[in-house]
């Protein structure tokens, strides 16, 4: 099953481009992982896909009732307004008790009565993805989950996430910058520089000796560990 399906999205507000013919879908049950430089159009077209923002052209067709738990950057909330975790979700539209499951699945539980200006930037991010489950997503969408963590706080995070795709079965569509863990923990990879240069499957990229990493299949351009591109 399909839960969306991108066809030629492009996106020029007063004639800049920002996307160009991105074209590819989101099945059931699948993590997904954008990469691609700073500028590259991840988070529009992000948003366009939440509905945030509308394309210049072509089509993005979702499944009829689709659900997305959404999952930003950073929380912009202003640290002189006290707000527990177990609080901030209640303001959406899950009960006390799904807030208390939510929490737990993330692996966040005790830091319900913490303030959220208190929670280290893991902490933040566990609470963020608990209130993204809230009402049974079919797709889980992150922009850049990892941003600011350490390297035993993304991975923690991303396995979190495997966790969650395998016992839910919701699919996930992520941008990441680190493609090591992209390696081990997403289906498909879609390289993005404001259109699609090239997609697979983790097995279809290749560990070169210097971390950087090459698309067996053709293409101009090499990846480095951080996301950027390099020309070949």
């Amino acid at each position: 099953m399909t839960l969306i399906d991108i066809k030629g999205i492009g996106y020029a507000p007063e004639k800049r481009t920002v996307l160009e013919n991105v074209s590819f879908s989101i099945p059931a049950g699948k993590i997904i992982t954008l990469i691609g430089p700073n500028g590259a159009g991840k988070t529009t077209l992000l948003k366009i896909i939440l509905g945030i923002v509308e394309p210049t052209s072509g089509t993005i067709e979702r499944a009829e009732g689709l659900k997305i738990g959404y999952v930003p950057q950073k929380l912009h909330l202003s640290r002189t307004i006290p707000v527990t975790a177990g609080r901030f979700l209640t303001l959406g539209p899950g009960k006390s008790e799904d807030v208390r499951s939510a929490l737990a699945e993330t692996g966040a539980e005790d830091l319900i009565d913490r303030d959220l200006s208190q929670l280290s930037g893991g902490e933040t991010q566990r609470v963020l993805l608990a209130r993204a489950l809230i009402g049974n997503p079919d797709l889980l969408v992150l922009d850049e989950p990892d941003q600011g963590l350490d390297p035993v706080g993304e991975e923690t995070l991303y396995r979190t996430i495997e966790e969650l795709n395998k016992r839910r079965g919701c699919a996930v569509l992520t941008v990441s910058h680190d493609l090591h863990v992209v390696m081990a923990r997403t289906d498909l990879v879609v390289c993005l520089n404001r259109h699609i240069c090239c997609s697979g499957k983790p097995q279809e990229i290749a560990p070169l000796s210097d971390y950087t990493t090459l698309y067996r299949h053709h293409h101009d351009h090499k990846h480095l560990p951080d996301g950027s591109i390099a020309d070949v």
